[in-house]
C-alpha cells in the first residue's frame, strides 16, 4: 500500500445538515494553519458560506463538483496536479451514493482518513421515516455521526438506538441548539433489570438486543426470557444455535437476521427455524464466533410457540 501522504477527509450528511458550519469550525480552530495546501471539493451549495479569512489561513483552495457521474478518477488526479493539496476535505452531497467516492481510485498517496456525517436533529425523525435506505447508506460507511440543533423533545436515545442499529461501530455526538454538547449516559430500558427473569417483549427485543451487545455489566450473570426463532449451523459446535429475530435495520431490501450465540444441551430436539420461548442465563465470553467477547446465552428452558403477529423487530 502506498504511503499515506494526503488525508482525504470526507464530510456526509443531508443539504442544511450543517456540514459547512462544521468545516467553519475546523478551520477557525487553526488546526490547519500550518502552512500546508489543502483543497475543498465541495458537491452541494448550501446557504452557509465558508469564511474566506478562514479558508486563506489555512490555504484552502475550493473546487465545486455539480454532477456526481464528474467524481471520477480523471478528476481527482486533476486535482491532485493542479492544486497539490497536503490534505483534502470533501463536501460530499447527501443525496449521493457514497460508494460513489468509496470506490472511485485514489490519486496515489491519497486515502480516505476520517468520515464524518453530520445530521440535524430537528429533521431527523423525518428523514428517517421517509428516507431511511439513503440514511443506511450514508451511516453504514461512517465512523462518527454529529447531531446538532438537539432539544430536550427530541428522543436522542431513539437516534442513538437507530443508528446503531445501522452500525454498531459509529460513534456519535450530541450539541445542543445552543452549542453546548449533550451526554446522553445509558438508555433506561423498557424492562426491568433487577427481576429474577427478565422478560423481553417482542417490541422490546431490538432494544435489549442493541443493549446487550454494548454493556455486559448490565447483563452479566443475568436472566432472560424472549421469543425467538431458532437458526442451526454446522459451522457452530454441538448444541450451539443461534436465537434471534429478522430486522429491519434500514429498509424492505435491507433485513438480517440477529440474534446471540446459545448452547441447549437438547438441541437435537428442535428443528431449523422452530419458534419458541426461551428462557436462559447470559455470560461475555471470547468467541470465535464473535471474533472477540459477546454475549453467550445458555438456555434453561425452551418452548416450542407459534410465530408472533410481526415476526419483524425494529429499534424504535
Amino acid at each position: 500500500m502506498d504511503k499515506l501522504e494526503v488525508p482525504v477527509y470526507l464530510i456526509t450528511g443531508f443539504l442544511e445538515s450543517g456540514k459547512t458550519s462544521f468545516l467553519q469550525e475546523i478551520f477557525e480552530s487553526g488546526e490547519f494553519a500550518d502552512g500546508e495546501r489543502g483543497l475543498l471539493i465541495s458537491c452541494e451549495e448550501g446557504e452557509v458560506e465558508l469564511d474566506e479569512k478562514a479558508t486563506l489561513a489555512c490555504k484552502i483552495d475550493t473546487v465545486t463538483l455539480d454532477e456526481e457521474e464528474e467524481l471520477t478518477a480523471d478528476f481527482l488526479e486533476n486535482c491532485k496536479n493542479v492544486y497539490k493539496p497536503k490534505r483534502v476535505f470533501v463536501e460530499y452531497n447527501g443525496m449521493w451514493d457514497p460508494d460513489t467516492i468509496l470506490s472511485v481510485d485514489m490519486p496515489r498517496g491519497w486515502e480516505i482518513y476520517q468520515i464524518v456525517t453530520m445530521i440535524d436533529a430537528s429533521t431527523f425523525a423525518v428523514y428517517l421515516n421517509n428516507m431511511k435506505s439513503i440514511i443506511g447508506n450514508m451511516i453504514k460507511c461512517t465512523e462518527l455521526v454529529i447531531f446538532n440543533r438537539c432539544s430536550e423533545e427530541q428522543d436522542l436515545p431513539m437516534f442513538r438506538r437507530n443508528l446503531k442499529a445501522l452500525n454498531s461501530n459509529v460513534q456519535m455526538m450530541f450539541e445542543h441548539k445552543d452549542g453546548r454538547m449533550i451526554e446522553l449516559g445509558k438508555d433506561i430500558p423498557p424492562y426491568d433489570l433487577n427481576a429474577s427473569i427478565i422478560d423481553i417483549t417482542d417490541d422490546d427485543y431490538g432494544i435489549w438486543y442493541m443493549d446487550a451487545a454494548d454493556d455486559k455489566d448490565r447483563y452479566e450473570g443475568k436472566t432472560v426470557r424472549f421469543t425467538a426463532r431458532i437458526m442451526k449451523n454446522r459451522k457452530l459446535p454441538k448444541n450451539f444455535c443461534v436465537p434471534g429475530r429478522k430486522a429491519m435495520t434500514c429498509c424492505a431490501e435491507d433485513i438480517r437476521f440477529i440474534g446471540f450465540l446459545c448452547k441447549y444441551p437438547e438441541l437435537d430436539n428442535l428443528k431449523n427455524g422452530d419458534w419458541v420461548t426461551l428462557t436462559a442465563n447470559m455470560h461475555y465470553e471470547r468467541r470465535r464466533e464473535y471474533g472477540g467477547v459477546g454475549p453467550v446465552l445458555y438456555a434453561t428452558e425452551v418452548v416450542e410457540c407459534a410465530a408472533p403477529e410481526d415476526e419483524l423487530v425494529y429499534f424504535n
